[in-house]
This record gives structure tokens, sequence and C-alpha cells, in this order.
């Protein structure tokens, strides 16, 4: 397994079903810069996939093999997360590297909903910061057992037991070293294998040629201290080692390698490994862990739901067999715009699918033929005649969206459980610079909404003006110049918006009566009920209950009722925004044989949620974002003063030789501007991420600029109404 792997290996993987449990897989993921393109990229090379390293900020022109978007090679980031599959040993892995930056959470998200295993990076400097903490919050979201690894080991400052402590203090994790350092910084020569009872070296200029040893005779002490300690946090992860524990027996090597998989996959521990991507130490026995650590895809629990007759949904787990003895099922977890048109990446759930196949989509009921079927390098393909459960392929011309489910049989109504998808926190206004181009606007617009569900586009009607929102500036800015490079369409930007949200404080009664007679059929709906806040901790979404008896309002007009409290939502007659955080109970109301219709409930309900808006007790809430901060020590109390300023709350502080870390919470219509001041403050020094956390209260003088700027276009459209007259 310490040799190179030739490419014609890796060819032949995928010839047949094969054996499932020699296959993983596997996610690489991190905070931004911490090093997941860099080690995927020696992943790759050792594994024999490819012949030559190329960095993710090289000078050589080519950069990193999985960013193939020329602006990720241009800005040294990964945009989009990228698939592979590459083979170790008798092993074949499939390997997606995505993005660090929250801006792209989304290509975090469905990697994660459609792998078996991942790898978490961690800098051995930075250690955990506020995207690891994202990063770790998807994982368990997903139920994906992790592997750690501290990288960049050569960097000055590094500090693998530091990082250690802040996997359990900030991520709670029951984690410790399977492994340990042999020097660090410039002097990184190697690690122990504190399983193996062992020292690893790395020779050669690629690190290819791997030497094992016995244990420097100034670390065996401190290498017998941490394998008791693995065993300690092992036993309280894993039953059988457990028992050993508690009985005082000394647990064998097979011992510790069993409970390490055996916790591993059931997420009651983290094994924690290191070493430095970048000079080449570490990578091929995290490749060996991969192997002996992380599932194969029988050892995932998968399950899909199918609508029963009552309107409710069950579970039903999936075969991972690799045969056509269970019906075919695959979920479209991303899209994407290639050469030969969109290509809609799958990862096979159950049973098999053949180039040529028809299959159907179980949320439009639409079939479609398979004409071709490949298997992704990068930006690179292998076309494959057939593919099977654990797969993760990609087909072309089918017409889908992220997240639909394909089964072979129409009548089966299985959809594998979707993908979380966050809302946008961010709005500018966008429009193309030259009106010729307008056509060739609304093809990326059609493009990229549909490639990213967290990317949308609409129009303001009372602006007239064409809106984008999404994750954050970097997010909309990225698909701006995507725009112009890939359909030559020039854009502007406006200034940006936040997403404000509108709330109830308190319940409060409706009794709305519509009624309408004006010349033929009239229109006639009573609804009667409670419009209520929702928990705290539910306060981005809406509910609606039916809590009536009786046939005083029919059930067939219940869902015009839903619909209108759903429309109403969008947006609010408080602050003109969103409205969220709120439950409308129908309780009760009253109909006409003749004139109540779905459209007359509707219409009630909506005029009853205006006529909420109008006498509720109602608030606005705004993102607030965790803002991590990294300058030179020097600049602390500067930075302080700039978060005060922004009405920050520092939740957290750090430092580490001449580095100084604060981590705080900020309300996100406070951090414009907050990145060329932060620079011009810190000699161009200081760096600062930043993530969605939460939407809270907004201050007092935010909810006044908010309001007033709502009531003046109430007014200006009122006057303008007037001057028509």
């Amino acid at each position: 397994m310490l040799g190179l792997v030739h490419d014609k290996h890796v060819r032949n993987a995928s010839s047949g079903p094969g054996d499932v449990s020699k296959m993983r897989n596997i996610g690489i993921s991190a905070h931004i810069d911490s090093g997941k393109t860099t080690l995927t990229e020696r992943i790759l090379f050792y594994t024999g996939k490819i012949e030559a390293i190329h960095e993710v900020k090289g000078k050589d022109g080519v950069g990193a093999t999985m960013d193939s978007m020329e602006l990720e090679k241009q800005r040294g980031i990964t945009i989009q997360s990228a698939a592979t599959y590459t083979i170790w040993g008798d092993h074949n892995i499939n390997i997606i590297d995505t993005p660090g930056h929250v801006d792209f959470t989304i290509e975090v998200e469905r990697a994660l909903r459609v792998l078996d295993g991942a790898v978490l990076v961690l800098c051995a400097v930075g250690g955990v910061q506020s995207q690891t903490m994202t990063v770790d919050r998807q994982m368990k979201r997903y139920n994906v057992p992790r592997i750690a690894f501290i990288n960049k080991l050569d960097r000055k400052g590094s500090d693998p037991k530091r990082v250690l402590n802040q996997l359990r203090s900030k991520l709670k994790q029951n984690a410790a070293f399977i492994q340990l350092p042999i020097g660090l910084e410039s002097d990184c020569k190697g690690l122990v294998d504190v399983v193996n009872e062992r020292a690893i070296y790395f020779q050669d200029d690629f690190g290819t040629k791997i030497v094992y040893d016995e244990i420097p005779k100034d670390m065996r002490a401190e290498s017998e201290d941490t394998r008791a300690e693995l065993v300690e946090y092992l036993a309280n992860g894993d039953d059988i080692l457990g028992e050993l524990f508690l009985e005082e027996k000394t647990p064998t090597t097979e011992d510790i390698h069993a409970a390490i998989r055996r916790a591993t996959i059931a997420q009651t521990f983290t094994p924690v490994m290191m070493g430095t991507a970048l000079k080449n130490k570490g990578v091929q026995p995290l490749l060996d862990a991969v192997i002996s650590y992380l599932p194969n895809p029988t050892e995932v629990d998968n399950f899909a739901l199918k609508e029963s007759l009552n309107g409710e949904q069950a579970r039903v787990l999936m075969n991972p067999e690799r045969s056509a003895n269970s019906p075919f099922v695959a979920l479209a977890f991303k899209l994407e715009q290639g050469k030969f048109g969109q290509l809609t990446y799958l990862r096979v759930y159950q049973g098999t699918v053949k180039k040529g196949d028809t299959v159907w989509n179980t949320r439009t009921g639409k079939k479609t033929r398979l004409s071709r079927l490949v298997q992704m390098h990068s930006n690179n393909m292998k076309d494959v005649d057939e593919v099977f459960a654990g797969d993760i392929c990609a087909v072309f011309g089918v017409d889908c969206a992220s997240g639909d489910s394909f089964v072979y049989d129409k009548d089966l109504k299985l959809s594998m459980e979707s993908i979380f998808v966050p809302d946008p926190v961010i709005s500018m206004s966008i429009k193309p610079t030259d009106k010729k181009s307008e056509n060739n606007f609304g093809k990326a617009v059609s493009r990229f909404t549909k490639e990213d569900p967290t990317y949308q586009i609409w129009f303001d009607n009372e602006n007239k003006e064409t809106i984008a929102s999404g994750m954050g500036e970097l997010h909309l800015e990225i698909y701006a110049q995507r725009m112009e490079r890939e359909y030559n369409v020039k854009v502007e930007m406006g200034k940006p918006r936040v997403a404000f949200k509108e709330t109830l404080l308190e319940p409060i009664n409706y009794d709305y009566w519509h009624r309408k007679q004006s010349g033929g059929r009239g229109e006639y709906a009573r609804v009667i009920g409670v419009m209520e806040p929702l928990p705290a901790n539910e306060n981005t979404s809406i509910d609606f209950k039916d809590e009536t008896t009786g046939t005083n309002v029919p059930k067939n007009f219940i869902p015009g009722v839903r619909k209108g409290f759903v429309d109403s939502c969008e947006k609010g007659g408080y602050a003109g925004q969103k409205v969220t955080g709120v439950r409308m109970r129908l309780k009760d109301g009253a109909h006409h044989q003749v004139d109540s219709s779905e459209w007359a409930f509707y219409q009630a309900a909506q005029l009853a949620c205006q006529d909420c808006a109008e006498d509720g007790k109602w608030t606005i809430m705004e993102p607030i974002m965790t803002v991590e901060i990294n300058i030179p020590a020097e600049f602390s109390t500067f930075v302080f003063g700039m978060l005060t300023k922004r009405s920050g709350i520092v939740t957290g502080q750090d430092v580490r030789d001449d580095w100084f870390t604060v981590e705080a919470e900020v309300p996100l219509n406070n951090m414009f501007g907050f990145s060329p001041e932060l620079r011009g403050h810190t000699q161009g020094k200081g760096e600062f991420t930043m993530e969605y956390a939460r939407y809270s209260p907004a201050g007092p003088e935010t909810q006044s600029a908010v309001l007033k700027a709502f009531r003046e276009k109430d007014e200006d459209k009122s006057s303008k109404g007037k001057k028509k007259n």
C-alpha cells in the first residue's frame, strides 16, 4: 500500500461491480487555507492518478488539479466542489474536495450529503476556526464519520496539542492522537505511529519512499503516554475496548485498530492524525487510515422516503449490495454546465443502471434516457458502461434540480432525503451594463440559479430592479465575474443589502370576513384563529396549523388558507420584509354554499395577515455573523474598538506568539467596509473570516432605519398614485 499505484489500475477499477467493502466515498473539508486542495493533490500523486504535483498558488501557471476553474487558479481558492476517483492498494476511493469559504457552503452541504466519511483538515497554527465549526455541524447533520488531520506542521507556531484541545473543547469531540510529530516547524522530520509503535520517515524530494524505524529514544515516554491516553479515550467511545480497560487488561495493537474503526464509524471517537501536505509528509498513512477506519457504503445506513396513502412519509432503508437485485435509486446532488451541456452528479444508493437505460425523476414524474455515464476526475471524465450502488458518477442531458431523486421504476415513488439549503443573507441589485447582453444575462442567471440553490435572482417590482441574493459579498462577486468570463456579460452591482426579517412578539387573534358581490358569482370566506410567534430556535421558519373541526371551513378550502398565509409572509406589512418565526393557527371560520372557493379563502387569509401586521406587536430581525479576526498582537486594542463601533460582542480571544485572534458576533448590517478598515489599520496584515450564525432582533437604530425606509416607500407610492388620478 505504500508504493505508487499506476493509473492503469485506476482505469480498471470500475469495470465491474467489484467488492463493495473495497470502496470508500470521502470528502475533504476544512476552514479556509487549511490545505484541503494541497492535500488532495498529494493524494492523487501518491495513488498514481497524476504524474506531477502542482501547487494551489503555484508559479508554473498550472494550478492544483482539483481547482479547474480559471477563477480558482487566479484567486488560489476553491469555489466549486470537485469530484475524482482513485485507487490505493486494492481499494477504490471516490473523493470530493470542497471549498472552505462560507459563501460556498452549499458545495460542502451537498458533498457531505452523499459521502460515507470525511477528512476534517485543521491548520496546526490556526486550529479550530469559525468555518471548522460550520463543517463540523454539517458533518453531524448528515452523520458523517471523520478522521481529523492536522496539516501544516512545518509552519512557524504549529502546535498539534493545542489543536487537539480545541477539538475536545470547541467541537466537543472525543478525540485522541494516533500519531505524534517528530519535530515541528522547520525541524519536522517524520511521525510516530502510536498504534503500531514505530517511527515513519518520508524520504526523497516528494516523500514517496517511506522508511519505518524505531521510535526515537527521547520520544518513547511521550509515545507510551499518548498510547495510554488513546486507549482511555477509545474506552469512552467503544464498549468492547471499554470492558478491557475496566478489567485493566492491556489491549493488543489489533484490539486498538478494531476499536478505532468501530468507534469512528459509530461517531463516538475521532482519530487525530497529522503531517504537512506541502512538504509531502503524512499523506500515505492518512490514506491507510481512510481504508482502515472510515466506512464502506455497506456500513452506513441510507434512507429514502416513500409517501404512503395517508400522505405521511415512511423511511425505507437502501440496500447497498452492488447488484440489480434491488431497484435502482440515485440522488442528483450537484449540477454543472459543461462543454457538452448540463452535467448532473449522481450518487447511486441502490441497484445498478447502464448507459442507455431510462430512469424516472420522482419529483417531476418525467422519464429520461441516460445516454452517457462518466466518472469525473476534476474537469476530466472517463466513460463507463454501468454504475452500481455506492458509486458517484455524472450524466449528461438530464433536466433536473439539485436534490432530485431518480428511480428505474416510476411506480416506486422513492426519493432520497433532501439536502439542507440555507437562506441567503445578503442582496445586491444587478444588471448588465449593455442592453445587447440581456439575452446572455438571462442564460447565465438560469444556469447559475439552477446549479446553486443559495444564489437567487428575482425582480423587485417596487424598485423596478433585478436583485441577486446570496451567502456573502464574495459569493455575489464571484458569480458576477463568472458572467463576464463565461457569458461575456459585464454587470453592474449595487450596494449590498441585508436580508432583514420581521417577526411577531406576542400572539394576536384574527377574525376576517371576506365578502365580495359585484355581479356574477360572489366571494365569501371567513377565517378565525390565532397568529403566534414560534420559539426562538425556529425564528427563521413559518408554520400553519389547521385546528378546525366540523364543516364551517371545508377541508378542500384549507390549502387556500395555507397558501394565502405563506404568500403573505413573502413580504410583511410591518416593515416590508420577509415574515418568519410565525405560526398561523386556523381555528374556525365560515363558508357559503355557492360563493365560497379556495381563492376566496386565499384572499381571506392574506387580509387576515394584513390586519395582524397592522394591529400586532412586531419586531425586525437581522442576521448575526460569527467573525474571526487574526491580527498581529500590537494592533489588538484597535480591533476591540472596531468591534464596539459595529455593535459586536466578543465571544473569545486567543494569543499565540505574536498573533492575536478575536472571535465576535456582529450584525451583518454593520460589517460593510470592515475589510479595508482592518487592512488599513494593521499595515495590510490583518485578516478575517465571517459566517452566518443566526437571526436576532435588530438594535433600535437599525429598526428605525428599516421602518423609515419602508414608510418612505409607501408614501412615495401613494403620492405617485394620487398624481395618476
